[in-house]
């Protein structure tokens, strides 16, 4: 009798045991999906405005190179204080510093969506760059540790990989599909809902998490490193337009050397380094993050070429830009292009960010997040500025000089910049056959996908 009764109270317990363990992996799955839902605005408004600058310029008055603006002024701030981004999360609280992003990223929607002059506008989109550093590596890394078990974090962060692919994708389409149904302004309204959202949801499915014992970094580190990122991405950006020859784009480049060396320099003799040492020199760590490098330049540059070409060479309006309603010309020379790059984008992020993070150790989650971010931003900002402001227009201004008409003089220098971009994704396809590990996860895939975001 008392045996029956025991197994009886054991079976109970058991069928309690199960019933939290599907409450709380419910809950974990739902709070992927609320932080999917969230950094797939972020990732969406790094395309959606590129197509929507032809708008933007004519609302509000902007001159060509002021425009440039518009996309740079977001990159520079993003590019520079991810990295910091991502060790703050580990430092302060990573559901914290992704609310704070959210926070921001949100209100700096607003302000856009708002904007009547040129300099709000600009303003704004500086407070995104803060908003997406801080938002996007603290994201990421309340993923993995909300999946600390192997298997469940490869899933999550495959499905955390395609949504990031998709949100490139998806804002070629929507960009153009807004301006021309309702306006500019929406391209950045339609983000304050789904930040507002975030905000509700998140606290009541997150738990916060940070390292132990660890509550500041060495300020030089901080500054140093903040400073030398910005200034890169910086000269990166502005190059083209100052020439790469040119005294102001060497100087930048000498500031940027010099300031990531003082950074190195302080980091080995701090007692609480920013990156911990030995972190980066693992194959771990800095394989997926120069195969990230080289899917921006890769990736974003194709984008941005295609923007191009699709609104300067072929004429379309933003919608026409961004869906397949066009005549011949779109669905041989444009469509083949996106599918492929849309495809290629998804299959590399997901590979990438599964080598990256699987493994990673839980107190450095954010600072490995950070490191991809900042990766991916340097490579399209060199990317644009390489391919895009030095290949193309050289082309171009050959092709002028050999007689050819204009429109086939600039589509001439797509085609090489094209050409050029899907050479840095076989390039990368060969890294990730032979650098990462074959029984990494993602490795297979890493050394497929980035092959097929040939422009």
């Amino acid at each position: 009798m008392v045996r029956a009764e025991r197994s009886a109270e054991m079976q109970t317990y058991e069928v309690a045991a199960s019933a939290g363990n599907d409450r709380s992996a419910r809950q974990r799955w739902a709070a992927l999906a609320a932080l999917a839902v969230a950094q797939f605005m972020v990732f969406l408004d790094e395309t959606v405005v590129n197509v929507a600058l032809p708008s933007i310029k004519g609302d509000r008055g902007f001159t060509q190179a002021t425009l440039a603006w518009v996309v740079s002024a977001y990159i520079v701030v993003f590019g520079g204080l991810v990295l910091l981004g991502g060790r703050a999360a580990d430092l302060f609280g990573r559901r914290r510093m992704f609310l704070i992003g959210t926070a921001l990223f949100g209100a700096a929607s607003l302000l856009d969506g708002l904007a009547h002059s040129q300099g709000m506008l600009l303003g704004a989109r500086v407070l995104q760059g803060v908003g997406a550093a801080l938002a996007t590596p603290a994201a990421l890394a309340l993923v993995t540790a909300l999946f600390p078990v192997q298997a469940e974090r490869l899933k999550a962060l495959s499905i955390w990989g395609a949504l990031s692919g998709l949100g490139f994708a998806v804002g070629i389409l929507l960009g153009g599909a807004i301006t021309q149904a309702a306006s500019r302004r929406w391209v950045f309204l339609i983000n304050v809902p789904v930040a507002a959202a975030s905000l509700v949801v998140v606290p009541r499915l997150v738990a916060d998490s940070r390292i132990a014992g660890r509550r500041g970094f060495d300020l030089g580190c901080a500054v140093t490193v903040t400073a030398g990122m910005t200034t890169l991405v910086y000269m990166l950006v502005k190059a083209p337009d100052y020439g790469w020859g040119s005294p102001v784009t060497l100087t930048l480049l000498a500031t940027a050397i010099g300031l990531l060396a003082a950074f190195t320099v302080i980091e080995r003799g701090s007692a609480a380094p920013l990156i911990p040492a030995g972190f980066l020199h693992r194959p771990a760590a800095l394989v997926p993050n120069v195969l990230q490098l080289l899917l921006g330049v890769s990736a974003i540059t194709t984008l941005f070429l295609l923007t191009l070409y699709t609104q300067q060479v072929l004429g379309y309006t933003p919608l026409r830009a961004g869906v397949a309603q066009a005549g011949a010309d779109y669905w041989t020379d444009v469509l083949p292009a996106m599918v492929i790059l849309g495809l290629g984008t998804g299959l590399s992020f997901v590979s990438i960010t599964t080598a990256a993070l699987q493994r990673v150790d839980d107190a450095a989650a954010g600072l490995a997040s950070g490191l991809l971010s900042a990766s991916v931003q340097i490579g399209g900002a060199l990317g644009v500025a390489v391919l895009a402001g030095v290949v193309a227009i050289w082309r171009s201004s050959d092709l002028l000089a050999a007689g050819s008409a204009p429109l086939v003089a600039q589509a001439g220098g797509l085609q090489l910049a094209f050409l050029h971009a899907a050479a840095v994704s076989l390039a990368a396809a060969l890294v990730a056959a032979f650098a990462l590990k074959r029984g990494e996860p993602g490795a297979r895939a890493a050394a497929a996908a980035p092959a097929a975001t040939r422009g």
